[in-house]
């Protein structure tokens, strides 16, 4: 995967070395940036990005379950938490 050789850089230090950077994304490397030590991107190889599977949607989904737990799983009234 992308992730394997990951450098660290500083969000200005990542901006005054852009160009190389970019270079080095496009020979494979990854670079993860950082501000105030706190890691906030990710510069990726694009190759890693396209070649991953795409997760399916779940859009398909929608209504699937119907009908497989019958009328006994349906809640009933419920609790008034705030006014008990």
């Amino acid at each position: 995967m992308y992730m394997t050789k990951a450098r660290h850089k500083g969000a200005e230090q990542a901006r005054n070395e852009l160009p190389s950077l970019l270079e080095d994304a496009a020979k494979g490397r990854t670079t993860i940036i950082t501000r105030r030590g706190r890691s906030v991107a990710a510069l990726v190889p694009i190759d890693g990005i396209l070649a991953r599977p795409r997760q399916k949607g779940l859009i398909d989904l929608i209504g699937s379950g119907r009908g497989l737990w019958g009328a006994s799983s349906r809640p009933g009234r419920l609790r008034d938490e705030w006014n008990r």
